[in-house]
């Protein structure tokens, strides 16, 4: 008997189904960056070749290109480690626990600020960087829209500014356009 390098003796052999089945998991994961915004795309910092056919997928409208293109995606992804995709992925749709932890703890200090007139001090003292008369602007007109029984919208906005200043786990601090809005206000 011949023994072969990719035999079924050896450690390495990938059966043909397993193979496809692997090609069709990282067609899946392309599926899933063709539907990403094109911005959230660009923070992903995925290999210019892969990012510029993502981007190609969305200008496209015959179902044949379409169907062409998504195999393309779908070879250029055996190329790349799947791994940090699919862990930016979980991330972008809540599924990842420090995720999920990180929105709590969001929610806790919004909570906070919005209940007790001395959190707002505290979360100064831990996060420097943060702007206190616009964080009190917020809290103030949170607190008269439930007050008042209005839509939450600065509710909303005090969360978004939160995010803002306090940094995800294992994510660098998104800053979002916050000077380009003062150079139009």
């Amino acid at each position: 008997m011949t023994d072969y390098p990719n035999g079924p003796g050896s450690e390495e052999a990938a059966s043909k189904t397993q193979r496809k089945k692997e090609m069709d998991a990282l067609q899946d994961l392309g599926r899933e960056l063709v539907e990403l915004s094109r911005d959230t795309l660009k923070q992903m910092n995925l290999p210019e070749d892969l990012l510029t056919a993502v981007l190609d997928y969305k200008r496209f409208t015959a179902n044949g290109a379409l169907r062409r293109q998504m195999q393309y995606i779908g070879k250029l992804m055996r190329s790349v480690d799947p791994e940090p995709i699919r862990q930016h992925l979980a991330m972008l749709k809540g599924e990842s626990a420090e995720h999920t932890a990180w929105l709590h703890l969001l929610e806790r200090w919004r909570d906070r600020l919005v209940g007790d007139d001395e959190a707002l001090g505290r979360f100064i003292g831990d996060y420097p960087e943060a702007d206190p008369q616009q964080l009190r602007t917020l809290v103030r007109n949170a607190r008269k829209e439930q007050q008042e029984g209005r839509a939450p919208k600065a509710y909303r906005q005090l969360f978004q500014t939160l995010k803002t200043l306090i940094a995800e786990p294992g994510q660098p601090r998104i800053h979002h356009k916050d000077s380009d809005e003062e150079d139009e206000a």
